[in-house]
């Protein structure tokens, strides 16, 4: 036994033969490892590196002269031990419990795996020990059983060997403890919960069971008869998943001759590390709808003046789902109308109805469309101004189209009216991030969870909306981080979480103020970092010993000991970081929500070394790099504000052109704006859909009727398409080459799976030609090159080029890409203030504009579905997605439901005084007394029709968390909606 210093570390090492070559490893250090090192192979069936060993099918069995064989996954190596792993002997007892185990599985002809992806491991053993199934004399069991309840993975038992792959695979990979073992001896089988089926199961369908089973026992379904194939028959596209800002690394494998994806599959990447979640492995099918635009669309003037068109979205029908009719350029739909009821109305569904709407546009080329693009929007400039144009973008776009969509509204009309979903999002965040340290960005990945002591888990539901950065969590926990969790409902982080602080909506400043507030009075502050690094600690301590436990408790309706006890533990903590959601910046308050968690984090110092920081986790795939980009109103690519003379000038010399010195109007604002005479009057939509994702979606209607003028861009006919005059049919995230930067500041590229369908076009060159028809002299050649043009004008990008990204991306900021993965922790040294120092502002509680009364006496928070995204113009097209969450409800608390005669599954109406809504309700413990929650991906119970447009003074964010409500059933009187409460228009 020997010992190596290595910095202050010091490392035990043993040295062993192995087939007589001599290995040094450290202590503890398995046979099988060690025999990795001398390029020994020993085979496995039971064992990958991603799992802990667990020695269960013994194939990797090995002779180190004992009295019996070790199995070399889980026997560590002894100082001086001789393995040998290829006698005569060795061989011939894995040969024998090869046999075993093959006697017992389908013919290799119906094998579930091998006649699929054609990699089943024990095959693969079985022909290389020379045994099979039809030539063995051992009697073949069979009858336990198959399971098809799962809408995309098949269970075949008489397939599976028991090697609990998908057990540790669910467990410790995943963490959702769904997978175990039941019955006895023979009988034993894997099984989901308590013996349920697959699909009446808790299990969330990510498909990391499939991704570790050895055999047939679970595999992959056909996606719309799309036959899976062995991987060397397909062609593989490594991408990165177009879902939530976690940015999951995957590979498509692609059917050339059918023209159409078969399957995913995860891969290495620092961050995602091959995990996938539903969305990413199974929902990748909405590109192939039939449904999709394919030639550009012009309004017929006979749908003039302009409105909704189909009877869900001028709000006089029940909403319906219907497939039917020809998507433009002559795809059929799925060939079937949504069913009617008995009084002539569709039943609720989900989609736009085509046959309903498309007879109100004419198909026109690509010439006279972006002709006409061009004409109106210059018409409309030249007679109201820079002021009456402006541009919502889409954070689904790359961050070249990002770029060039800002770069045209700003150069090509003058104006800083251009946002996109973030202002639905983090825009509170961003604006107390760039107050506080300078940054927008995050400033440490949701990886380095594992090197937290302790971590706050604030508004956000991560196992629904970021499912693979929720298992890094879960994973930490399992390693002793302990887990704040703060949050209104009792998601399923609560149940991985050491402490649920279940604060009432609302009262998020009111908690950590109080949080904050014991932190000094225990002495648990970091002074030395205050001293250094932190401006304004003494207005903060003033402000926050206003807010003892007991007055927060009042508030929030957390128990004061509890909030005693969650400030220990985080003041204690030699490392933590905040990990927040949506659930902190959709509020009214939302900004200063956001400053106390910066300040919590800074007064502990808990900010710039491992295990510490602040991370909003970004919800769309590039709403991180869209808003680096540019595709926000008060500031240029890397958030050089608008309003700095220096900047623009840069900014006027790079691009050639007169730029607005004025903040432009936020989503929000320009909505606002289209209602008064002198606002905006002409549009421009890139892949945004605001008619369902904005608040109060009545005065979101009257004002997209009263524009002049808007151009959609989209893959799909949107609500908001209804009222376009001109619809261009866009590329699909899978039809485009460009970059994406996702929630952990990491830049990948995003490859071309397929070709758009018909005359669809990828949207930059869109963009690029109505920047010519407006006389910009643009000539880019590739998504290369503007990402080269964004990189020269964005510090924070600097030395990245598409060719040194690779395959797994790099972090930004980065002084050597082509040898490091980039900077995972920020602000080590100092933030990026104008003096380097964190700026603490005081907060202050003020309760929701709306609150509850007698006539609407509960509060209504909304948010997302693990298996849909946003509007649900994608998911909602995904087989898998569809089928597993196919309708909208509201989920209640028991108590609030049975006050109300509500009965689980009962259709019922719910009505703010905004408008009203119908859906089922759904009995939720996840509830508190008094709150229900409804998911916004419905167009048929659009929850933005109940909500409030109120918005936070500085994020110019919406409060979508909280508003009144009334949940009835459908024969108690309807009361017309009132005026709003604390609105304006």
């Amino acid at each position: 036994m020997t010992t190596v210093d290595e910095a202050t570390t010091s490392v035990r090492t043993v040295t062993a033969s192995i087939d007589g070559q001599a290995v040094t490893v450290p202590e503890g250090t398995t046979i099988y490892d060690a025999a990795r090192q001398v390029g020994v192979d020993i085979p496995v069936l039971c064992h990958n590196e991603r799992y802990d060993p667990v020695g269960v099918c013994r194939l990797c069995v090995v002779d180190t002269g004992g009295r019996a064989f070790a199995a070399a996954c889980v026997r560590p190596c002894d100082d001086g031990m001789e393995v040998r792993t290829d006698t005569p002997e060795v061989e011939r007892t894995r040969a024998t419990l090869t046999e075993l185990l093959i006697s017992d599985q389908p013919p290799r002809a119906e094998d579930p795996k091998q006649t699929t992806t054609g990699d089943n491991l024990l095959l693969g053993l079985a022909d290389g020990f020379g045994v099979a199934r039809e030539t063995t004399g051992l009697p073949c069991g069979s009858g336990r059983g198959k399971d098809s309840s799962n809408p995309v993975i098949a269970v075949d038992h008489d397939a599976c060997i028991l090697c609990d792959r998908c057990v540790r695979a669910c467990d410790d990979i995943q963490g959702n403890d769904v997978i175990g073992r039941s019955g006895k001896g023979y009988a034993t089988t894997i099984s989901f919960d308590l013996n349920d089926p697959m699909g009446a199961s808790s299990c969330v369908t990510c498909g990391e069971c499939v991704q570790a089973c050895p055999t047939g026992a679970l595999t992959n379904k056909p996606i719309n008869s799309i036959p899976i194939r062995p991987r060397e028959e397909l062609d593989a596209v490594d991408s990165v998943c177009p879902y939530c800002g976690v940015g999951c690394a995957l590979t498509y494998y692609v059917d050339r001759d059918r023209g159409a994806i078969a399957f995913a599959e995860g891969r290495d990447q620092p961050g995602s590390q091959s995990r996938l979640c539903i969305k990413g492995r199974y929902g990748w099918d909405y590109a192939a709808s039939p449904q999709r635009l394919t030639v550009p669309l012009i309004r017929r003037e006979e749908s003039y003046p302009k409105g909704a068109l189909s009877a869900d979205v001028r709000g006089d029908g029940d909403g319906g789902k219907s497939g039917g009719g020809k998507a433009s350029g002559g795809k059929s739909g799925d060939g079937k109308r949504g069913k009617r009821g008995r009084d002539g109305r569709r039943k609720p569904g989900g989609l736009v109805d085509y046959d309903e709407v498309l007879p109100h546009f004419r198909e026109a080329t690509w010439d006279e469309a972006l002709d006409l693009v061009a004409r109106r929007l210059t018409e409309i400039h030249a007679s109201g101004g820079p002021g009456a144009i402006a541009g919502f973008g889409s954070a689904k776009c790359s961050n070249e189209e990002a770029y060039l969509f800002q770069k045209l509204i700003r150069a090509g009309f003058g104006t800083n009216n251009v946002d996109h979903c973030t202002r639905l999002c983090h825009a509170s965040s961003v604006a107390a991030l760039f107050e506080g340290v300078g940054s927008g960005a995050v400033s440490t990945t949701y990886g380095d969870v594992a090197n937290a002591d302790v971590v706050i888990i604030t508004g956000s539901n991560p196992t629904a909306n970021h499912p693979v950065a929720s298992s890094f969590f879960k994973q930490a926990r399992r390693r002793g981080t302990k887990i704040i969790y703060v949050d209104p409902r009792a998601s399923t982080v609560a149940e991985h979480a050491d402490y649920h602080c279940q604060v009432k909506p609302g009262t998020d400043v009111a908690f950590y103020n109080a949080i904050m507030h014991e932190v000094i009075r225990l002495g648990l502050l970091d002074r030395e970092f205050i001293a250094a690094r932190v401006s304004n600690y003494d207005e903060l301590a003033r402000t926050v010993a206003e807010y003892p436990p007991e007055r927060a408790a009042q508030i929030t309706g957390v128990n004061a000991e509890e909030i005693r006890e969650v400030a220990r533990v985080w003041g204690e903590a030699g490392a933590g970081v905040i990990y927040w959601g949506m659930g902190i910046s959709q509020h009214t308050t939302g900004t200063d929500n956001a400053r106390c968690l910066i300040a919590l984090c800074s007064i502990t110092g808990n900010v710039g070394r491992p295990g510490t920081g602040l991370h909003p986790l970004r919800g769309q795939n590039n709403v991180q790099g869209a808003s680096d980009a540019g595709l926000i109103p008060m500031f240029y690519p890397d958030y050089q504000g608008v309003d700095r003379d220096a900047t623009r000038r840069r900014f006027e010399e790079a691009w050639g052109a007169s730029l607005d010195p004025e903040r432009g109007l936020t989503v929000t604002e320009i909505i606002g704006s289209v209602l008064r005479p002198d606002g905006v009057r002409g549009m421009y939509m890139l892949g945004e859909n605001p008619f369902l994702s904005d608040p109060n979606i009545n005065k979101v209607r009257k004002a997209l009727s009263g524009l002049d003028f808007l151009v959609v861009q989209d893959i799909f006919l949107t609500e908001t398409a209804e009222f376009a005059d001109v619809i261009l049919p866009a590329s699909s995230y899978l039809e485009k080459e460009g970059s994406y930067t996702n929630t952990d500041r990491r830049v990948q590229l995003g490859r071309r799976v397929m070709d758009p369908p018909g005359q669809a076009r990828v949207d930059w060159e869109i963009v690029q030609d109505i920047a010519r028809r407006i006389g910009l002299d643009w000539s880019y050649a590739s998504p290369s090159e503007v990402f080269d043009e964004m990189v020269a004008l964005m510090p924070s990008y600097a030395n990245l080029r598409h060719d040194n990204l690779g395959l797994s991306g790099k972090l930004y900021p980065n002084d050597d890409p082509e040898h490091s993965d980039g900077t995972v922790v920020l602000f080590d040294e100092r933030f990026n203030t104008d003096d380097g120092l964190a700026h603490l502002v005081p907060a202050q509680w003020l309760p929701a504009k709306e609150l509850p009364d007698t006539e609407y006496p509960l509060v209504l928070n909304t948010g997302r579905l693990l298996e849909h995204w946003h509007t649900g113009s994608m998911t909602r097209r995904s087989f898998a997605l569809d089928t597993i969450a196919p309708s909208p409800e509201v989920y209640m608390h028991p108590k609030d439901a049975a006050d109300r005669g509500l009965a689980h599954g009962e259709r019922v109406r719910v009505r703010s005084r905004r408008g009203a809504i119908e859906l089922t309700v759904r009995i939720s413990h996840r509830e508190q007394l008094g709150n229900c929650f409804i998911p916004f991906h419905f167009r048929e119970a659009a929850a933005n029709l109940l909500t409030i447009d109120a918005i936070d003074p500085y994020g110019k964010i919406p409060e979508f968390k909280f508003c009144a409500i009334q949940v009835e059933a459908l024969g108690a009187a309807r009361a017309e909606p009132g005026p709003a409460v604390g609105v304006g228009e």
